[in-house]
């Protein structure tokens, strides 16, 4: 082995910046489940510039390994000012984020005094036999000469995870696909990114997709426009509408091939108060036009006449494909406050439409849900206390940039586990949905303009970098971030509690989880080490293969 080349094994829950030193400590083991996927990584450095390098893997089970490079973003807005001391820096420079797929041709560069890491995937499939298997990982020179190597010994335990409970979706933003591919809206093309972006989606625990029926009415400047996306087409012939949804259909069905069970319809009315309708389009006299938006209000007869139209044939057509429990509606996104009447009002016109589907919206203030505004509140992480208080039963909850202070979130500048930690959360207080506005916006705040997500990581200097999106749009097809594979992580760990609730009881695996603590875990208080969560989750996995836990689905 080469003198200067230095390597360390690590879990997924390390940050490897390229000009700090490494402090975590080194993990070479770990355990999962049959049906899971397991992250862990190899950092190296070099003393000097070396190109071409190689890496191989030996194990009883390459096929299911996936190794990535480790790449490096810039981010000018890594926090607010005021940010909390649950931070890793607060300075501008390169983080990392994406995970770049390894070219054969270039190999690994290492460069000179700098930490960089790769990521390494094992996704068992169910068919990996049971026990403890080594898995080798050797840097090589492309002569075949060895720089380095890593031993990871990973057990695979003989349970499965069972089937994902929790409703999660994170908002697919159909017309940023379509703006950063330079593709026609609905074509060809743009539906083979969009089949590409939700199976991604799909296979990291998000199994709710945003659909827009029409142009989601999110992050728009007042006045402005978002490129049309609008999955139904309209017809206006006096006062009477005629609706088409082929291209709902070919959604659908799309997305129900890829794994995802429900559908959440984009808002009917404009973001932060329900003022205004959102864009929609349709022909009238053989000419397509814009028939609603900013210009038209919410209450307006015009609009409740078409809602009253449009419902109705929505809900037969999601009967004709037997949706019905698999739908979901939207008035209008964080109301605040102040926007009580204008929300009440539009919410009320919703209600009387659609009478048992479930409207749910991300609100946080308990007042909408104590006046009977709102059926199925979305509090933040930050302001779900009051809810559990008053016992608000199928709660959901969700963050975004506003989250900053103690609460679970996932930002670049935070710690990995600050991400994980979601999973037990959700756990503990029964959580039915997580919901989260940022798969993929690649626009500026209030969708200005087109950025490049691999150069401008903040929304044009809007939100704290990792916010806005978790993938980026590769030549290939979805770019997956550290954030992505952690919040997954998060998702498996929920499961792996309630599979082991199946069999000793709720009580023993809440012990379980408060074992070794001297205060409660709530949403904004719980372990700060790394360490925690790794040993935490090898307990749990201990359990279940101590108890006998069988196969299940």
């Amino acid at each position: 082995m080469e003198q200067g080349f230095s390597t360390k094994s690590l879990s997924s829950l390390t940050k490897v910046f390229a000009d700090q030193e490494l402090k975590d400590e080194a993990i070479n083991k770990g355990s999962a489940l049959l049906n899971e996927s397991y992250s862990f990584q190899i950092a190296y450095k070099s003393r000097t510039l070396l190109k071409d390098i190689r890496v191989q893997v030996n194990s009883a089970f390459n096929e299911k390994i996936t190794i990535r490079s480790v790449g490096l973003v810039p981010s000018e807005l890594p926090c607010y000012h005021d940010h909390d001391d649950l931070i890793l820096k607060s300075t501008p420079g390169l983080y990392p984020d994406p995970l770049y797929p390894i070219h054969d041709i270039d190999g690994l560069i290492a460069f000179p005094k700098q930490w960089r890491a790769i990521w390494i995937t094992v996704d068992p499939q169910g068919d990996v036999n049971p026990g403890r298997h080594p898995i080798e990982v050797i840097f090589e020179k492309k002569n075949g000469e060895c720089l380095g190597k890593e031993t990871f010994e990973l057990e695979v335990i003989a349970a499965e995870l069972p089937q994902q409970k929790l409703i999660h979706t994170e908002w697919f933003h159909t017309d940023c696909l379509a703006t950063l591919y330079n593709v026609e809206v609905f074509s060809g093309e743009h539906w083979r990114r969009i089949e590409q972006f939700v199976q991604t989606a799909a296979k990291h625990g998000m199994n709710m997709i945003l659909t827009p029926i029409f142009t989601p009415p999110l992050d728009t400047e007042v006045g402005g426009e978002r490129p049309t996306v609008q999955l139904v087409d309209v017809e206006k012939s006096g006062e009477a509408y005629s609706f088409q949804f082929e291209k709902l259909k070919r959604w659908v069905d799309l997305c129900k091939k890829q794994g995802i069970k429900y559908f959440e319809f984009s808002h009917l009315f404009t973001q932060w108060g329900a003022n205004h309708a959102p864009k929609i389009v349709g022909y009238e006299n053989g000419e397509l036009k814009q028939l609603f938006g900013w210009e038209t209000d919410a209450m307006s007869p015009e609009y409740r006449g078409f809602l009253q139209q449009f419902i109705p044939s929505l809900i037969e057509f999601i009967n004709q494909n037997s949706l019905e429990d698999q739908c979901f509606f939207h008035v209008s996104d964080e109301p605040h406050l102040t926007q009580v009447e204008s929300y009440k009002n539009a919410s009320l016109i919703l209600q009387e439409l659609l009478k048992d589907f479930p409207v749910i919206d991300a609100l946080s203030d308990y007042t909408f849900y104590e006046k009977g505004i709102v059926q199925n509140p979305i509090p933040s992480n930050d302001h779900i206390n009051a809810f559990i208080e008053n016992g608000v039963e199928n709660l959901w909850t969700y963050y975004c940039c506003a989250q900053y202070k103690k609460v679970a979130n996932r930002f670049f500048s935070m710690p990995s586990f600050r991400n994980r930690v979601l999973g037990i959360q959700l756990y503990k207080y029964k959580i039915a949905g997580f919901l989260h506005w940022g798969y993929n916006f690649w626009y500026a705040q209030y969708s200005k303009k087109a950025i490049d997500p691999f150069k401008n990581t903040d929304a044009n200097y809007a939100f704290p970098s990792g916010d806005a999106f978790l993938v980026y749009p590769g030549e290939d097809g979805p770019i997956e971030s550290i954030r992505l594979e952690v919040m997954n992580e998060a998702l498996q760990d929920l499961r792996a509690l309630q599979l082991l609730e199946s069999v000793v009881g709720r009580e023993q695996v809440l012990a379980l989880l408060q074992d070794g603590l001297d205060y409660e875990i709530t949403f904004d208080q719980y372990p700060q080490e790394l360490e925690w969560y790794l040993q935490k989750r090898e307990q749990i996995n201990e359990k279940i293969k101590r108890e006998g836990v069988v196969c299940q689905h």
